[in-house]
């Protein structure tokens, strides 16, 4: 294993100062949501598995405390503690400036997820405290923080030591801030996810996770020596597959590239990308590049092997990629990723060595095992097939006057004709979509009303997806397509409103609703969720009107709660369905941009979404049992 000379303060560059983090954590963490909270956790086991990735760590223990708290530790190098430049002991420097880190020049770090230096600093500004012990040089090194500011005293200007070990490596405790994050409790299943993910990423990495909170307890230890093969596998598990797991790796352009992949017998196409074990969920061009060469190289042996005639057209993209399950995971010396999230790839170099490492070990492989590949072209000529009946189906569908706006007048559309500007409200019922109708700003709300509950598409075939005259409403109105993958229409460009917000009872059947709407948008057309245009709305379930006093909207039964300890006099109206309401308080509660209240739907974990909405809206009933015990205490009941 390769060493490098030094790894010391001087390798700590400081770009600027920390600013503003707790006024907008969004910009640095995405949300403070859940997802958000468990983004914490992300960015210090990134900065582990960095170490990892360079050579100097083959363990991370992630811990879950019984008080809220979450401890990481590695043993890396630690991070380095002696005087830095500045004046400042460098692991200091670290977790109180934004922008500093050991990333940004030649020598400490090859490879690195978190090349923006603001993991560990915003970690510490948005903990109500952050606590650190490094391991290095024979000694524990100790530093405290509370809401970003440091409480312990230096002596002679470096970090106090509290004991002597022989170990190396970084602990970090902390807890997050209740003045910032809407929820201060970490959702293991969604860290042990992302856990688990990064040990298929780094087959040589050993992590173990603990729950210590009450309720919860748990050992697991991650370890998948089979790497993104065993991805892959997991990832097809109980499904019925058409080949075994093909997987290769290579490097070009000074970047490292793993593809594995599998087809099966299911009308599908899952793609995982990753960069320096980022999960890329808006993919980028990594997934691009593989993409483009896989659809070429596919059209070009079916050329070859007279399944595609001189007169036929070649296989869509959608096509060739029928049945793919697939995990690609590049490590690139010095990614561009667009935000801080790192949610999509840009560098240009990452297409190209993609397309360079699949192109040759993609033609190796098949010219080796001439069956895989028919059983392959076959998926394609099957989803060619039903794509050519789509699209005429779709014509036929989107042609007929039944399902014309003008004919039927079910949109209430909006005036304006700036996407940026507008959002549909798809509400339940027409007694609300009356009521919504009247109360809406003509200018820029559009008003969809659906009757009843919609065909759950998880249980559906295509042909009767297509044929729901509900969903059909829908394409049509935000006029982006449908079902990339299944026609290869969808175009999020063509969307014709920036926000797509559920306006559903709050009850059961209510919730319901949404369900099935978020079903239909996670799996057909899913870059709707992925770049935050689907919203819920969050009616009040009650109005109190004080003796003395205006009125006031509570929206669950915690805000009744806190209601009832300072109102004693008080009449309280319980809104069964947005129906109820009238045009005034619908306007006030529900669509006007300054009063409402909306939750943007946002997916954390691919895999889980996947797996969760597939045990939900599924034809099994024993997973979706066992999902609905295990999960029975984080249900909150509306009595």
């Amino acid at each position: 294993m390769a060493k490098i000379e030094t790894y010391n303060a001087e390798n700590i560059t400081v770009l600027e100062g920390l600013e503003a983090v707790r006024k907008r954590p969004g910009m640095y963490i995405g949300s403070v949501s859940t997802k958000g909270l468990n983004h914490l956790i992300y960015e210090i086991v990134d900065n582990a598995v960095d170490e990892h990735l360079n050579g100097y760590c083959d363990s991370i223990w992630v811990t879950l405390e019984e008080d809220g708290s979450a401890t990481i530790r590695d043993n890396g190098r630690g991070i380095p503690v002696d005087m830095h430049p500045k004046g400042l002991p460098a692991a200091r420097i670290v977790y109180t400036t934004l922008h500093a880190g050991g990333k940004f020049g030649d020598g400490a770090y090859k490879t690195s997820g978190g090349l923006h230096g603001v993991g560990s600093s915003v970690v510490n500004a948005l903990s109500q405290w952050l606590d650190i012990k490094v391991f290095r040089g024979g000694y524990i090194h100790h530093d405290r923080y509370q809401r970003g500011v440091p409480v312990l005293d230096l002596v002679d200007g470096l970090l106090p030591m509290i004991g002597k070990t022989k170990a190396t490596g970084t602990e970090v405790n902390f807890m997050p801030d209740d003045e910032i994050f809407e929820k201060t409790r970490f959702k293991a299943d969604a860290v042990k996810s992302r856990l688990h993910e990064t040990a298929y990423l780094n087959p040589a990495l050993t992590i173990y996770f603990e729950n210590k909170r009450e309720g919860e307890k748990e050992k697991i230890v991650f370890h998948e020596e089979e790497g993104i093969a065993g991805f892959v596998s997991a990832l097809n598990e109980g499904k019925e597959t058409i080949h075994d797991v093909i997987s290769f790796k290579g490097e070009s352009e000074h970047i490292i590239v793993e593809i594995a992949f599998q087809f099966i017998n299911e009308f599908q196409e899952n793609i995982l990308g990753f960069c320096n074990n980022i999960y890329t969920q808006e993919g980028g061009t990594h997934i691009t590049g593989f993409k483009t060469i896989f659809t070429i190289i596919m059209n070009n042996y079916a050329r070859e092997l007279g399944i595609l005639k001189e007169k036929d057209i070649n296989f869509t993209g959608s096509d060739v990629r029928n049945g793919m399950t697939a995990v690609i995971s590049i490590k690139h010396p010095d990614p561009r990723f667009e935000g801080q999230t790192k949610t999509k790839l840009d560098n240009p170099d990452a297409n190209k060595a993609t397309s360079q490492v699949a192109n040759e070990e993609l033609q190796l492989f098949f010219d080796r095992n001439l069956d895989i590949l028919k059983n392959v072209i076959a998926c394609a000529e099957k989803s060619a097939r039903i794509r050519k009946a789509e699209e005429k189906a779709k014509t036929n569908l989107l042609t007929k006057p039944k399902f014309s706006f003008d004919s039927n007048g079910k949109l209430a559309n909006c005036e304006s004709k700036d996407a940026s500007k507008c959002e549909i409200f798809i509400v339940e019922g027409d007694s609300a979509g009356g009521s919504a109708k009247t109360a809406r700003n003509r200018l820029y709300q559009a008003i969809l009303p659906i009757r009843g509950k919609i065909l759950n598409v998880e249980k559906a075939t295509m042909d009767k997806v297509l044929a729901n005259a509900e969903i059909q409403s829908m394409i049509n109105a935000f006029g982006c397509g449908f079902s990339e993958g299944y026609g290869n229409d969808f175009d999020i460009t063509k969307l014709r409103y920036d926000k797509i917000i559920i306006m559903a009872d709050a009850d059961v059947d209510g919730a319901h609703i949404c369900t099935l709407l978020l079903t239909l948008f996670y799996r057909f057309m899913p870059e709707l969720i992925y770049e935050g245009h689907i919203y819920i709305a969050m009616p009040p379930l009650y109005k109190a009107q004080p003796a003395k006093g205006s009125q006031e909207y509570l929206y669950d039964d915690k805000a009744l709660e806190k209601y009832r300890r300072s109102h004693k006099n008080f009449i309280l109206q319980r809104y069964k369905g947005l129906g109820e309401m009238d045009a005034s308080q619908l306007w006030e509660t529900t669509l006007n941009p300054e009063t409402r209240k909306l939750k943007r739907v946002e997916i954390e974990d691919g895999k889980m979404a996947s797996d969760v909405t597939s045990i939900l809206m599924g034809t099994d009933v024993p997973p979706r049992r066992n999902f609905i015990y295990e999960h029975a205490n984080e249900a909150e009941i509306d009595a």
